[in-house]
Protein backbone atom coordinates (compact mmCIF):
# COMPACT_ATOMS: atom_id res chain seq x y z
CA UNK A 1 0.00 0.00 0.00
CA UNK A 2 1.35 3.41 -0.91
CA UNK A 3 2.32 5.38 2.11
CA UNK A 4 1.24 9.74 2.00
CA UNK A 5 4.69 10.83 1.74
CA UNK A 6 3.26 14.61 3.24
CA UNK A 7 4.62 16.10 5.94
CA UNK A 8 2.98 15.98 9.22
CA UNK A 9 1.34 19.36 9.41
CA UNK A 10 0.91 19.70 5.62
CA UNK A 11 -2.26 21.30 4.34
CA UNK A 12 -4.79 18.49 3.91
CA UNK A 13 -5.45 19.64 0.02
CA UNK A 14 -2.62 19.78 -2.32
CA UNK A 15 -2.02 22.53 -5.22
CA UNK A 16 -2.79 20.51 -7.72
CA UNK A 17 -2.69 16.79 -8.60
CA UNK A 18 0.58 16.70 -9.85
CA UNK A 19 1.63 20.20 -8.45
CA UNK A 20 1.72 23.17 -10.76
CA UNK A 21 3.10 22.56 -13.90
CA UNK A 22 4.73 26.22 -14.69
CA UNK A 23 5.00 29.74 -13.02
CA UNK A 24 1.21 30.98 -14.69
CA UNK A 25 -0.44 27.59 -13.00
CA UNK A 26 0.80 28.10 -9.87
CA UNK A 27 -0.04 32.13 -9.72
CA UNK A 28 -3.34 31.22 -10.67
CA UNK A 29 -3.56 29.10 -7.49
CA UNK A 30 -1.91 31.35 -5.31
CA UNK A 31 -4.37 34.47 -6.71
CA UNK A 32 -8.00 32.03 -6.58
CA UNK A 33 -10.50 32.62 -4.02
CA UNK A 34 -9.84 29.83 -0.41
CA UNK A 35 -12.64 27.32 -0.31
CA UNK A 36 -13.95 26.62 2.98
CA UNK A 37 -11.44 24.78 5.30
CA UNK A 38 -11.74 21.50 6.60
CA UNK A 39 -12.32 21.15 10.26
CA UNK A 40 -9.33 19.01 12.29
CA UNK A 41 -10.04 16.04 13.48
CA UNK A 42 -9.23 15.39 17.83
CA UNK A 43 -6.29 13.20 16.65
CA UNK A 44 -4.71 15.89 14.65
CA UNK A 45 -4.97 18.30 17.46
CA UNK A 46 -3.30 15.41 19.81
CA UNK A 47 -0.72 14.93 17.41
CA UNK A 48 0.39 18.80 16.65
CA UNK A 49 0.36 19.57 20.82
CA UNK A 50 2.37 15.91 21.48
CA UNK A 51 4.86 17.36 18.87
CA UNK A 52 5.37 20.87 19.66
CA UNK A 53 5.50 19.71 23.77
CA UNK A 54 8.08 17.22 22.52
CA UNK A 55 10.21 19.77 20.44
CA UNK A 56 9.97 22.55 23.55
CA UNK A 57 11.42 19.70 26.26
CA UNK A 58 14.61 18.36 23.41
CA UNK A 59 15.50 22.87 23.41
CA UNK A 60 15.18 23.03 26.93
CA UNK A 61 17.28 20.02 27.50
CA UNK A 62 19.79 20.93 25.30
CA UNK A 63 20.53 23.92 26.76
CA UNK A 64 20.74 23.13 30.12
CA UNK A 65 22.81 19.80 29.15
CA UNK A 66 24.98 22.66 27.06
CA UNK A 67 25.75 24.92 30.33
CA UNK A 68 26.00 22.04 32.50
CA UNK A 69 29.08 20.50 29.84
CA UNK A 70 30.61 24.91 29.18
CA UNK A 71 30.56 25.07 33.31
CA UNK A 72 32.39 22.05 33.53
CA UNK A 73 34.85 22.60 30.97
CA UNK A 74 35.91 25.97 32.39
CA UNK A 75 36.13 24.56 35.59
CA UNK A 76 38.81 22.18 33.89
CA UNK A 77 40.24 24.99 32.43
CA UNK A 78 41.19 26.48 35.09
CA UNK A 79 42.29 23.54 36.94
CA UNK A 80 44.77 22.73 34.00
CA UNK A 81 45.02 25.92 32.27
CA UNK A 82 46.91 23.48 29.08
CA UNK A 83 47.13 20.02 28.64
CA UNK A 84 50.87 19.55 29.71
CA UNK A 85 53.38 17.51 27.27
CA UNK A 86 53.68 13.97 27.92
CA UNK A 87 56.53 13.09 30.20
CA UNK A 88 59.84 12.66 28.96
CA UNK A 89 62.19 9.80 30.03
CA UNK A 90 65.45 11.77 31.42
CA UNK A 91 68.94 11.36 30.48
CA UNK A 92 71.11 9.25 32.23
CA UNK A 93 75.04 9.20 31.94
CA UNK A 94 77.52 11.53 30.49
CA UNK A 95 76.11 14.27 28.00
CA UNK A 96 76.46 17.50 26.11
CA UNK A 97 74.28 20.29 25.69
CA UNK A 98 74.75 22.63 23.19
CA UNK A 99 72.10 25.99 23.66
CA UNK A 100 72.08 28.00 20.71
CA UNK A 101 70.28 31.45 20.48
CA UNK A 102 69.69 33.53 17.46
CA UNK A 103 69.21 37.09 18.60
CA UNK A 104 66.91 39.20 17.16
CA UNK A 105 65.71 36.53 15.11
CA UNK A 106 62.10 36.07 14.62
CA UNK A 107 60.19 33.83 11.75
CA UNK A 108 59.99 36.88 8.86
CA UNK A 109 63.71 36.46 8.84
CA UNK A 110 63.66 32.93 7.98
CA UNK A 111 61.57 33.23 5.35
CA UNK A 112 63.92 36.37 4.11
CA UNK A 113 66.99 34.30 4.41
CA UNK A 114 65.50 31.28 3.01
CA UNK A 115 64.27 32.91 -0.41
CA UNK A 116 67.27 34.90 -0.36
CA UNK A 117 69.40 31.31 -0.60
CA UNK A 118 67.29 30.29 -2.90
CA UNK A 119 67.81 33.36 -5.33
CA UNK A 120 71.73 33.84 -4.80
CA UNK A 121 72.50 30.29 -5.04
CA UNK A 122 70.28 29.26 -7.57
CA UNK A 123 68.29 26.78 -5.66
CA UNK A 124 64.96 24.95 -5.67
CA UNK A 125 62.13 25.77 -3.96
CA UNK A 126 62.57 23.09 -1.84
CA UNK A 127 65.74 23.94 -0.62
CA UNK A 128 65.35 25.21 3.02
CA UNK A 129 67.58 26.39 6.09
CA UNK A 130 68.95 23.75 8.13
CA UNK A 131 67.41 25.33 10.68
CA UNK A 132 63.95 24.44 9.20
CA UNK A 133 64.60 20.65 8.88
CA UNK A 134 64.86 20.94 13.23
CA UNK A 135 61.66 23.28 13.79
CA UNK A 136 60.14 22.17 16.78
CA UNK A 137 58.35 24.59 18.27
CA UNK A 138 57.75 28.62 19.47
CA UNK A 139 58.44 31.18 22.27
CA UNK A 140 56.34 33.97 23.84
CA UNK A 141 58.57 36.33 24.88
CA UNK A 142 57.69 39.09 27.37
CA UNK A 143 59.65 40.07 30.33
CA UNK A 144 58.27 40.94 34.12
CA UNK A 145 58.39 44.47 32.88
CA UNK A 146 57.08 44.79 29.64
CA UNK A 147 54.79 42.84 26.76
CA UNK A 148 58.41 43.43 24.90
CA UNK A 149 61.59 42.24 26.01
CA UNK A 150 65.23 42.48 25.97
CA UNK A 151 68.05 40.40 25.47
CA UNK A 152 68.60 40.72 29.39
CA UNK A 153 65.29 39.80 30.51
CA UNK A 154 65.46 36.93 27.61
CA UNK A 155 68.44 35.38 28.27
CA UNK A 156 67.69 35.43 32.17
CA UNK A 157 64.69 33.40 30.88
CA UNK A 158 66.56 31.28 29.91
CA UNK A 159 69.63 30.43 31.84
CA UNK A 160 67.76 31.37 35.56
CA UNK A 161 64.26 29.73 34.05
CA UNK A 162 62.32 32.64 35.78
CA UNK A 163 61.08 35.98 34.21
CA UNK A 164 62.65 39.44 35.41
CA UNK A 165 62.56 42.89 34.22
CA UNK A 166 64.20 44.61 31.13
CA UNK A 167 67.92 45.29 31.39
CA UNK A 168 68.01 42.46 34.22
CA UNK A 169 71.52 40.12 34.31
CA UNK A 170 70.15 36.91 35.76
CA UNK A 171 68.74 39.33 38.23
CA UNK A 172 64.87 38.74 39.50
CA UNK A 173 62.59 42.07 40.51
CA UNK A 174 63.24 42.17 43.80
CA UNK A 175 67.37 42.44 42.82
CA UNK A 176 68.39 39.06 44.28
CA UNK A 177 70.58 37.26 41.87
CA UNK A 178 68.99 33.94 40.87
CA UNK A 179 71.60 30.83 40.23
CA UNK A 180 72.18 30.02 36.51
CA UNK A 181 72.10 26.84 34.87
CA UNK A 182 75.77 27.27 33.60
CA UNK A 183 77.05 27.73 37.48
CA UNK A 184 74.92 25.23 38.32
CA UNK A 185 76.61 23.02 35.63
CA UNK A 186 80.35 24.20 36.24
CA UNK A 187 79.49 22.72 40.02
CA UNK A 188 78.03 19.82 39.19
CA UNK A 189 81.02 19.12 37.38
CA UNK A 190 80.45 19.88 33.90
CA UNK A 191 82.69 22.09 31.65
CA UNK A 192 81.42 25.49 30.11
CA UNK A 193 81.59 27.86 27.36
CA UNK A 194 80.24 31.03 25.57
CA UNK A 195 80.95 31.65 21.60
CA UNK A 196 79.22 34.65 20.47
CA UNK A 197 80.09 36.94 17.78
CA UNK A 198 79.64 40.66 19.89
CA UNK A 199 81.15 41.56 23.53
CA UNK A 200 81.38 38.89 25.37
CA UNK A 201 80.30 41.30 28.23
CA UNK A 202 76.88 42.10 25.74
CA UNK A 203 73.35 40.90 27.96
CA UNK A 204 73.18 36.97 26.38
CA UNK A 205 76.45 35.38 27.50
CA UNK A 206 76.35 37.91 30.15
CA UNK A 207 73.18 35.98 32.16
CA UNK A 208 74.63 33.05 31.60
CA UNK A 209 78.07 33.40 33.92
CA UNK A 210 77.53 36.97 36.18
CA UNK A 211 74.67 38.74 37.77
CA UNK A 212 73.75 42.67 38.28
CA UNK A 213 71.48 44.75 38.18
CA UNK A 214 71.58 46.70 35.43
CA UNK A 215 72.97 45.24 32.00
CA UNK A 216 75.09 48.47 31.13
CA UNK A 217 77.28 47.54 33.71
CA UNK A 218 79.88 45.81 31.52
CA UNK A 219 83.14 46.37 33.31
CA UNK A 220 81.42 44.30 36.79
CA UNK A 221 80.46 41.99 34.28
CA UNK A 222 84.00 41.26 32.60
CA UNK A 223 84.99 41.05 36.42
CA UNK A 224 82.65 38.19 37.16
CA UNK A 225 83.29 36.30 34.12
CA UNK A 226 86.58 35.87 34.84
CA UNK A 227 86.15 34.52 38.12
CA UNK A 228 85.67 37.75 40.75
CA UNK A 229 82.25 35.86 41.41
CA UNK A 230 80.92 34.43 44.62
CA UNK A 231 81.50 30.72 43.25
CA UNK A 232 84.60 31.65 41.68
CA UNK A 233 85.29 30.66 38.53
CA UNK A 234 82.65 29.47 36.37
CA UNK A 235 83.76 29.71 32.68
CA UNK A 236 86.18 27.40 31.31
CA UNK A 237 85.93 29.01 27.72
CA UNK A 238 85.11 32.31 26.05
CA UNK A 239 85.32 33.56 22.82
CA UNK A 240 84.13 36.64 21.30
CA UNK A 241 84.31 40.24 21.25
CA UNK A 242 85.00 42.66 24.35
CA UNK A 243 88.22 43.20 24.74
CA UNK A 244 88.01 47.18 25.84
CA UNK A 245 85.81 46.06 28.95
CA UNK A 246 89.27 44.18 29.85
CA UNK A 247 91.74 46.54 29.21
CA UNK A 248 92.60 49.47 31.72
CA UNK A 249 91.64 52.55 30.51
CA UNK A 250 94.83 54.02 30.38
CA UNK A 251 95.36 51.63 27.28
CA UNK A 252 94.94 52.11 23.57
CA UNK A 253 91.25 50.71 23.09
CA UNK A 254 89.70 50.85 26.39
CA UNK A 255 86.29 51.41 27.37
CA UNK A 256 86.84 51.25 31.38
CA UNK A 257 86.02 53.42 34.03
CA UNK A 258 89.01 52.18 36.21
CA UNK A 259 92.50 51.33 35.40
CA UNK A 260 92.22 47.67 35.97
CA UNK A 261 93.53 45.42 33.69
CA UNK A 262 91.29 42.19 34.12
CA UNK A 263 92.97 40.20 30.93
CA UNK A 264 96.10 40.52 33.57
CA UNK A 265 93.84 39.12 36.32
CA UNK A 266 92.47 36.56 34.94
CA UNK A 267 95.59 34.79 34.01
CA UNK A 268 97.40 35.47 37.38
CA UNK A 269 94.36 34.85 39.98
CA UNK A 270 92.09 32.70 37.98
CA UNK A 271 94.63 30.38 35.27
CA UNK A 272 93.00 31.72 32.33
CA UNK A 273 94.98 31.84 29.00
CA UNK A 274 94.29 34.68 26.41
CA UNK A 275 94.66 35.49 23.18
CA UNK A 276 93.40 38.33 21.00
CA UNK A 277 93.96 37.45 17.48
CA UNK A 278 92.89 35.51 14.34
CA UNK A 279 96.83 34.28 14.18
CA UNK A 280 96.97 32.81 17.95
CA UNK A 281 93.44 31.32 17.17
CA UNK A 282 94.57 29.33 13.99
CA UNK A 283 97.63 28.41 15.82
CA UNK A 284 95.62 27.17 18.61
CA UNK A 285 93.08 25.51 16.18
CA UNK A 286 95.40 23.45 14.38
CA UNK A 287 97.48 22.10 16.77
CA UNK A 288 97.62 18.52 17.75
CA UNK A 289 98.42 19.21 21.20
CA UNK A 290 94.67 19.36 23.75
CA UNK A 291 94.17 23.28 24.14
CA UNK A 292 95.26 24.67 27.58
CA UNK A 293 91.51 25.58 29.64
CA UNK A 294 90.49 27.96 31.01
CA UNK A 295 90.66 29.71 27.52
CA UNK A 296 89.95 33.44 27.07
CA UNK A 297 89.85 34.30 23.33
CA UNK A 298 88.42 38.47 22.62
CA UNK A 299 89.00 39.10 19.09
CA UNK A 300 87.37 42.51 18.92
CA UNK A 301 87.38 46.12 20.89
CA UNK A 302 83.51 45.36 20.86
CA UNK A 303 81.58 43.64 18.48
CA UNK A 304 83.33 41.61 16.04
CA UNK A 305 81.83 42.72 12.27
CA UNK A 306 79.30 41.74 10.46
CA UNK A 307 79.59 38.45 8.40
CA UNK A 308 78.74 40.32 5.18
CA UNK A 309 81.72 42.42 6.33
CA UNK A 310 83.53 39.50 8.32
CA UNK A 311 84.19 37.50 5.33
CA UNK A 312 86.49 40.35 3.55
CA UNK A 313 88.75 40.57 6.75
CA UNK A 314 88.22 36.68 7.09
CA UNK A 315 92.87 37.15 8.04
CA UNK A 316 91.67 39.19 11.16
CA UNK A 317 88.35 37.84 12.58
CA UNK A 318 86.92 34.45 12.74
CA UNK A 319 83.91 33.24 12.13
CA UNK A 320 80.79 32.36 14.15
CA UNK A 321 81.20 28.29 12.54
CA UNK A 322 84.98 28.71 12.97
CA UNK A 323 84.50 29.45 17.15
CA UNK A 324 82.00 27.51 17.32
CA UNK A 325 83.97 24.27 16.04
CA UNK A 326 86.57 25.22 18.46
CA UNK A 327 84.83 25.34 21.53
CA UNK A 328 83.25 21.82 20.15
CA UNK A 329 86.32 20.24 19.72
CA UNK A 330 88.25 21.67 22.53
CA UNK A 331 85.58 21.15 25.07
CA UNK A 332 84.88 17.64 23.71
CA UNK A 333 88.66 16.56 24.54
CA UNK A 334 88.51 18.35 27.84
CA UNK A 335 85.86 16.14 28.65
CA UNK A 336 87.21 12.71 27.36
CA UNK A 337 87.83 11.42 30.56
CA UNK A 338 84.93 12.56 32.80
CA UNK A 339 81.98 11.21 33.64
CA UNK A 340 80.39 14.52 32.74
CA UNK A 341 79.91 16.66 29.08
CA UNK A 342 79.80 19.88 28.85
CA UNK A 343 77.26 23.26 28.33
CA UNK A 344 78.04 25.59 25.29
CA UNK A 345 76.29 28.65 24.64
CA UNK A 346 76.60 30.00 21.08
CA UNK A 347 75.16 32.95 20.23
CA UNK A 348 74.51 34.39 16.60
CA UNK A 349 74.52 37.80 18.42
CA UNK A 350 74.36 40.07 15.55
CA UNK A 351 71.57 39.00 13.48
CA UNK A 352 70.07 41.42 16.56
CA UNK A 353 72.32 44.54 15.43
CA UNK A 354 71.09 44.31 11.72
CA UNK A 355 67.46 43.98 12.76
CA UNK A 356 68.09 47.23 14.86
CA UNK A 357 69.60 48.84 11.59
CA UNK A 358 66.85 47.73 9.08
CA UNK A 359 69.52 46.12 7.32
CA UNK A 360 68.03 43.53 5.53
CA UNK A 361 71.47 42.34 3.36
CA UNK A 362 73.34 42.32 6.68
CA UNK A 363 70.47 40.53 7.89
CA UNK A 364 70.49 37.54 5.76
CA UNK A 365 74.38 36.59 5.92
CA UNK A 366 73.95 36.96 9.92
CA UNK A 367 71.01 34.21 9.30
CA UNK A 368 73.19 32.16 6.98
CA UNK A 369 76.34 31.98 8.96
CA UNK A 370 74.30 31.35 12.40
CA UNK A 371 72.54 28.62 10.23
CA UNK A 372 76.21 27.09 9.24
CA UNK A 373 77.33 26.94 12.88
CA UNK A 374 74.29 24.61 13.49
CA UNK A 375 74.55 22.61 10.78
CA UNK A 376 78.43 21.98 12.89
CA UNK A 377 76.91 21.36 15.60
CA UNK A 378 74.18 19.11 14.42
CA UNK A 379 77.33 17.61 12.62
CA UNK A 380 79.29 17.08 16.08
CA UNK A 381 76.29 15.66 17.87
CA UNK A 382 75.73 12.90 15.21
CA UNK A 383 79.19 12.08 15.63
CA UNK A 384 80.04 12.09 18.79
CA UNK A 385 80.35 9.11 20.86
CA UNK A 386 78.29 11.05 24.08
CA UNK A 387 74.89 11.85 23.74
CA UNK A 388 74.13 14.78 23.27
CA UNK A 389 71.06 17.58 22.60
CA UNK A 390 70.84 21.02 20.81
CA UNK A 391 68.38 23.58 21.42
CA UNK A 392 68.04 26.80 19.76
CA UNK A 393 65.73 29.71 19.90
CA UNK A 394 65.57 33.88 20.43
CA UNK A 395 65.24 35.72 22.89
CA UNK A 396 63.03 38.18 20.93
CA UNK A 397 62.31 39.61 17.44
CA UNK A 398 63.87 43.12 16.12
CA UNK A 399 62.67 45.31 13.73
CA UNK A 400 59.45 44.20 13.26
CA UNK A 401 60.81 42.74 9.92
CA UNK A 402 58.26 41.93 7.11
CA UNK A 403 59.04 40.53 3.68
CA UNK A 404 56.96 43.26 2.04
CA UNK A 405 56.70 47.01 2.10
CA UNK A 406 53.96 48.85 0.04
CA UNK A 407 55.94 51.61 -2.07
CA UNK A 408 52.83 54.09 -2.56
CA UNK A 409 49.03 55.09 -1.90
CA UNK A 410 47.80 52.29 -4.87
CA UNK A 411 46.98 48.42 -3.70
CA UNK A 412 50.37 47.23 -2.80
CA UNK A 413 52.31 44.61 -5.03
CA UNK A 414 52.64 40.57 -4.24
CA UNK A 415 56.45 41.67 -4.52
CA UNK A 416 59.72 41.40 -2.91
CA UNK A 417 63.30 40.93 -4.05
CA UNK A 418 66.15 39.51 -3.07
CA UNK A 419 68.26 40.48 -5.99
CA UNK A 420 68.15 43.58 -4.28
CA UNK A 421 70.18 41.79 -1.55
CA UNK A 422 72.61 40.13 -3.51
CA UNK A 423 74.28 43.37 -5.11
CA UNK A 424 75.24 44.27 -1.72
CA UNK A 425 78.97 43.86 -0.78
CA UNK A 426 78.62 45.62 2.74
CA UNK A 427 76.74 46.50 5.58
CA UNK A 428 75.69 50.01 6.13
CA UNK A 429 76.88 49.87 9.31
CA UNK A 430 80.63 49.78 7.73
CA UNK A 431 79.33 52.40 4.82
CA UNK A 432 78.68 54.91 7.56
CA UNK A 433 81.66 54.65 9.10
CA UNK A 434 83.45 55.27 6.52
CA UNK A 435 81.32 57.67 5.39
CA UNK A 436 82.22 59.32 8.98
CA UNK A 437 85.72 59.06 8.51
CA UNK A 438 85.72 60.69 4.88
CA UNK A 439 84.19 63.53 6.79
CA UNK A 440 86.65 63.92 9.05
CA UNK A 441 89.30 64.17 6.46
CA UNK A 442 87.85 66.43 4.58
CA UNK A 443 85.89 68.83 6.69
CA UNK A 444 85.59 71.64 4.14
CA UNK A 445 84.38 69.53 0.92
CA UNK A 446 81.34 71.04 -0.43
CA UNK A 447 77.93 69.81 -0.50
CA UNK A 448 78.28 68.58 -3.78
CA UNK A 449 81.49 66.82 -3.72
CA UNK A 450 80.57 65.13 -0.29
CA UNK A 451 76.93 64.35 -2.42
CA UNK A 452 79.14 62.55 -5.26
CA UNK A 453 81.49 60.40 -2.78
CA UNK A 454 78.43 59.14 -1.23
CA UNK A 455 76.63 58.03 -4.33
CA UNK A 456 79.69 56.37 -5.08
CA UNK A 457 79.80 54.41 -1.87
CA UNK A 458 76.11 53.64 -2.28
CA UNK A 459 76.87 52.10 -5.89
CA UNK A 460 79.49 50.18 -4.75
CA UNK A 461 78.52 48.93 -1.13
CA UNK A 462 74.59 48.25 -1.44
CA UNK A 463 74.41 47.86 -5.28
CA UNK A 464 72.32 50.90 -5.76
CA UNK A 465 72.45 52.99 -8.67
CA UNK A 466 69.22 54.89 -9.23
CA UNK A 467 69.56 56.33 -5.32
CA UNK A 468 67.62 59.99 -5.52
CA UNK A 469 69.50 62.70 -4.42
CA UNK A 470 66.84 63.13 -1.65
CA UNK A 471 67.76 59.95 0.04
CA UNK A 472 71.92 61.37 -0.25
CA UNK A 473 70.90 64.39 1.78
CA UNK A 474 69.00 62.77 4.42
CA UNK A 475 72.15 60.46 4.86
CA UNK A 476 74.33 63.92 4.87
CA UNK A 477 71.64 65.72 6.99
CA UNK A 478 71.28 63.06 9.84
CA UNK A 479 75.05 61.67 10.44
CA UNK A 480 74.13 59.88 14.03
CA UNK A 481 71.13 57.94 11.54
CA UNK A 482 73.07 57.60 8.97
CA UNK A 483 73.41 53.57 9.19
CA UNK A 484 69.68 53.74 9.14
CA UNK A 485 69.19 56.00 6.22
CA UNK A 486 71.30 54.10 4.27
CA UNK A 487 69.70 50.89 5.28
CA UNK A 488 66.30 52.44 3.88
CA UNK A 489 68.11 52.56 0.43
CA UNK A 490 68.60 48.89 0.18
CA UNK A 491 65.39 48.12 1.79
CA UNK A 492 63.33 50.13 -0.38
CA UNK A 493 64.75 48.97 -3.63
CA UNK A 494 63.72 44.94 -2.02
CA UNK A 495 60.46 46.02 -0.91
CA UNK A 496 61.24 44.76 2.42
CA UNK A 497 59.02 46.24 5.41
CA UNK A 498 60.04 47.46 9.09
CA UNK A 499 57.76 48.46 11.91
CA UNK A 500 60.24 49.65 14.41
CA UNK A 501 64.13 50.36 14.97
CA UNK A 502 63.39 48.25 18.48
CA UNK A 503 61.83 44.81 19.23
CA UNK A 504 58.83 43.11 19.15
CA UNK A 505 56.51 40.96 20.88
CA UNK A 506 56.70 38.31 18.07
CA UNK A 507 56.94 34.80 18.93
CA UNK A 508 60.11 33.10 17.85
CA UNK A 509 60.71 30.21 17.03
CA UNK A 510 62.43 26.97 18.81
CA UNK A 511 64.73 24.22 17.19
CA UNK A 512 65.50 20.71 18.99
CA UNK A 513 67.03 17.30 17.69
CA UNK A 514 66.53 14.06 19.63
CA UNK A 515 66.07 14.78 23.24
CA UNK A 516 64.69 17.89 23.15
CA UNK A 517 61.60 16.64 25.31
CA UNK A 518 58.68 18.46 25.34
CA UNK A 519 59.65 21.87 23.86
CA UNK A 520 57.36 20.95 20.80
CA UNK A 521 54.29 23.98 20.78
CA UNK A 522 54.01 26.71 21.63
CA UNK A 523 55.74 27.95 25.51
CA UNK A 524 56.90 30.66 28.01
CA UNK A 525 60.71 31.17 27.56
CA UNK A 526 61.16 30.30 31.16
CA UNK A 527 60.22 26.70 30.22
CA UNK A 528 62.93 26.82 27.49
CA UNK A 529 65.62 27.54 30.45
CA UNK A 530 63.65 24.58 32.62
CA UNK A 531 64.41 22.42 29.75
CA UNK A 532 68.04 22.96 30.27
CA UNK A 533 68.09 22.42 34.08
CA UNK A 534 66.21 19.31 33.73
CA UNK A 535 68.31 18.15 30.47
CA UNK A 536 71.48 18.08 32.76
CA UNK A 537 69.91 17.74 35.96
CA UNK A 538 71.53 20.47 37.90
CA UNK A 539 70.53 21.87 41.21
CA UNK A 540 69.77 25.55 40.29
CA UNK A 541 67.71 26.90 43.40
CA UNK A 542 71.22 25.61 45.55
CA UNK A 543 73.46 27.82 43.40
CA UNK A 544 70.43 30.84 44.16
CA UNK A 545 70.68 30.13 47.42
CA UNK A 546 74.52 30.64 47.59
CA UNK A 547 74.06 33.66 45.67
CA UNK A 548 71.55 34.94 47.80
CA UNK A 549 73.69 34.54 51.28
CA UNK A 550 76.78 36.15 49.14
CA UNK A 551 74.47 39.06 48.80
CA UNK A 552 73.44 39.07 52.31
CA UNK A 553 76.96 38.75 53.31
CA UNK A 554 78.07 41.27 51.38
CA UNK A 555 75.98 44.03 52.28
CA UNK A 556 76.35 43.71 55.93
CA UNK A 557 80.04 44.10 55.72
CA UNK A 558 80.25 46.73 52.85
CA UNK A 559 77.16 49.00 53.52
CA UNK A 560 75.40 50.24 50.38
CA UNK A 561 77.80 48.75 48.25
CA UNK A 562 76.87 45.04 45.92
CA UNK A 563 79.40 42.87 44.26
CA UNK A 564 75.76 42.88 41.58
CA UNK A 565 76.18 46.62 41.12
CA UNK A 566 73.76 49.54 42.35
CA UNK A 567 70.09 49.31 42.35
CA UNK A 568 69.03 51.89 38.66
CA UNK A 569 66.42 53.94 39.03
CA UNK A 570 63.36 54.06 36.86
CA UNK A 571 65.31 56.77 34.20
CA UNK A 572 68.24 54.28 34.28
CA UNK A 573 66.19 51.07 33.04
CA UNK A 574 64.74 53.18 30.86
CA UNK A 575 67.94 54.42 29.06
CA UNK A 576 69.57 51.02 29.11
CA UNK A 577 67.17 49.69 26.40
CA UNK A 578 69.48 49.31 23.24
CA UNK A 579 69.46 46.12 22.63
Amino acid sequence: MRRDRRPLFAPSRRLSPTGPSDEASEESYLLRKPGKPKSVSRREWALFIWAVLTTMIVIILSVVLQRLSARSNDDAYKRHPRPGPAPYPKPEGKRNLIFMVSDGMGPASLSLTRSFRQYHGNLSIDDVLELDKHFIGSSRTRSSSSLVTDSAAGATAFSCGQKSYNGAISMLPDHTPCGTVLEAAKRAGYMTGLVVTTSITDATPACFASHVNLRLEEDLIAQQEVGEHPLGRVLDLMLGGGRCHFLPNSSVGSCRTDDRDITEVAQKNYGWHYIDSRKQFDQLNNAKTPVKLPLMGLFAPTDLPYELDRRNMEDVYPSLDEMAQFALKTLQEATKYSDKGFFLMIEGSRIDHAGHCNDPAAQVHEVMAYDKAFFSVITFLDESDDQGVLIATSDHETGGLSTAKQLSAHYPQYLWHPKALDRATASAEHLAKQLSTHRISWPYETREELREYLQGLVQKGLGVTDVKDSELDKVIDEPIYAAWNLASIISARAQIGWSTHGHSAVDVNIYGTTGSGNLSGNHENIEVGIFLRDYLNVDVDQITKELVDASQLHNTTNGDTNWTGRIPSEEELAASMGY
